[in-house]
């Protein structure tokens, strides 16, 4: 069972992939270099396959939901 998220929600990326996909109409593989562990992200949208649309600061990539987890934005004072 895969988590769900809410679009526009922040995640993290918790583990690298073996490979990334771009989230471009003809996705592409790139090496999972180009991102790094901890790094932060905005929901675009839910993708066939069980994929998400995630965009970070280096562009929008394809992620399955067992790499990214939400991040909590509850603030406590």
């Amino acid at each position: 069972m895969s988590k769900e998220f809410v679009i526009g929600a922040k995640v993290r990326l918790v583990t690298l992939p073996p490979y990334i996909k771009t989230a471009d109409p003809m996705p592409m593989l790139r090496p999972p270099d180009i991102l790094e562990v901890g790094e932060e992200g905005v929901v675009l949208d839910r993708r066939p396959g069980g994929y998400w649309g995630i965009r970070f600061t280096k562009g929008a990539f394809l992620m399955d939901s067992q790499y990214i987890e939400a991040i909590d934005t509850a603030t406590t004072e």
